[in-house]
């Protein structure tokens, strides 16, 4: 077996691996990297230039494993494109979503690479997009080899608990099989149970590090997290001053929606209007209509209906009174140009209001430099413009979709692997699994490729 990895950066990143297995070659996801602009965020698609690529396999739909799809398939028309069946009813909304925020970059920053690709492309390439159900072995030779008659390995997702439609993937040759947790989650969180691998085994294990270099704190629980969140909002929106907590659009603001929704359920949390994206309203009502399909708890709560949700664009974000409002906004790292970063500026000056993080900010952005700031001193939020002062209160809850370190540990465990490969974390958390790998697992090979390195396996 061999394995290419195709981020462009030795961090999280790109999410792409190219795997050879018994003549046929599969694309593991294919991501846009978050933090770079343009052509330098595409997976390294020119190292398998002339390369017949089987099928391309979606992990999740979030930016950093499906945004450059319609890209990959480019390099590999003849490629189909799996996934599960939840993923299906989200992906083309979220490549459509990233046209729109390519053409609007385009003018406001002047990325002369943007679009990508068009909404044509979308459009044209969907009729590629398989569905299936989780728990299924599915043949994913090419078409033509198909009809051919030849033999070819099987796929299997596997319920990652990460986001709607997560999986982790197993890969069955005659011979060897391959096993590629993508984003996992193996605690239940409010609305999505963990992570179903009971029968992952394989004998290459391609593992997910984020938080590898991340220590659990002891006597940490999620439980207490959480209601160390919702006091923080309570006491916020009593004192007359309103809370911003900048959220994902798919995923973390279901998270989110869910627990206030149970909150003002129960008295605790009193009922007013909750403000969201427009993404995010569009994902909260694919939760909504999809709930009986995916491992969730809370499964008859509607979020729609449970909560005035409102939907809150950028210009309305300038201009919104301040006064008591709770918004759960896109996007989660505060992009420029977004309602988030516009309200965060707003709020910013007076310590009646509160922002609060519920997942991760890479330091690079404007949501990493505002988690950084010392209330009272100046510093530089955007990429532009001037230094900013924060008198907000600004709060940090560790509510996390990913697997902590000993989680993935115990995956080792259970996997059984002769190799690991490491990947989809920065340097300090994969070195972090090679030490322990390397100490309690002395007789598993363990790889950390590059990026366009290839391993065999």
């Amino acid at each position: 077996m061999r394995i290419t990895n195709l981020n462009p950066a030795d961090e999280i990143g790109a999410s792409s691996w190219l795997v050879d297995i018994e003549d046929h070659s599969l694309l593991l996801d294919a991501g846009l990297h978050p933090k770079l602009e343009g052509r330098h965020a595409v997976p390294l698609y020119d190292l398998a230039a002339g390369r017949e690529v089987d099928a391309v396999v979606i992990t999740h739909c979030h930016h950093d494993h499906v945004g450059s799809l319609p890209l990959a398939l480019r390099h590999f028309p003849g490629a189909h494109v799996l996934m599960t069946e939840l993923s299906y009813f989200l992906v083309e909304r979220v490549l459509h979503n990233s046209v729109n925020v390519m053409q609007r970059q385009r003018v406001e920053a002047g990325i002369r690479d943007y679009p990508l690709f068009t909404h044509d492309e979308v459009d044209e390439i969907s009729s590629l997009f398989q569905g299936f159900r989780y728990n299924r072995e599915v043949e994913w030779a090419a078409f033509h080899k198909a009809r051919a008659g030849a033999s070819s390995p099987m796929l299997e997702f596997l319920d990652a608990g990460h986001v709607l439609g997560s999986a982790g993937v197993r890969v069955a040759g005659k011979r060897e099989t391959l096993f590629f947790t993508g984003d996992v989650c193996f605690q239940d969180q409010t609305l999505l149970k963990g992570a179903r691998f009971e029968e992952a085994r394989a004998d290459v294990l391609l593992m997910e590090t984020t938080r590898g270099a991340r220590e659990i704190p002891e006597g940490f629980t999620r439980a207490a997290e959480l209601s160390r969140l919702m006091a923080a909002v309570s006491a916020k929106l009593e004192g007359g001053g309103s809370v911003l907590i900048p959220a994902f659009a798919l995923g973390r603001t279901q998270e989110i929606l869910c627990e206030l929704a149970l909150q003002m359920r129960a008295g605790t949390l009193r009922r007013q209007p909750v403000y969201i994206g427009g993404l995010g309203r569009v994902f909260t009502e694919i939760h909504d209509l999809e709930s009986r399909r995916a491992n969730r708890q809370h499964s008859a709560l509607r979020l729609t209906e449970a909560l005035d949700l409102q939907v809150l664009d950028q210009a309305k974000s300038a201009s919104i009174k301040l006064n008591g409002k709770l918004f759960v906004i896109t996007a989660g790292m505060m992009t420029e140009q977004t309602a988030a970063y516009s309200l965060a500026l707003r709020m910013m000056p007076s310590e009646q209001h509160g922002i609060y993080f519920v997942g991760y900010a890479d330091p690079g952005t404007p949501g990493g430099r505002l988690k950084q700031a010392r209330r009272g001193e100046p510093f530089q939020f955007g990429e532009t413009g001037a230094k900013v002062t924060r008198q907000c209160e600004v709060r940090d809850f560790d509510l996390s979709a990913h697997a902590n370190r000993e989680e993935l540990m115990a995956l080792v465990e259970q996997v059984g692997p002769r190799a690991i490969v490491l990947g989809h974390g920065d340097p300090t958390a994969r070195a972090w699994f090679a030490e322990q790998l390397a100490i309690r697992h002395p007789k598993i090979r363990v790889h950390d490729p590059k990026p366009g390195e290839t391993v065999e396996t």
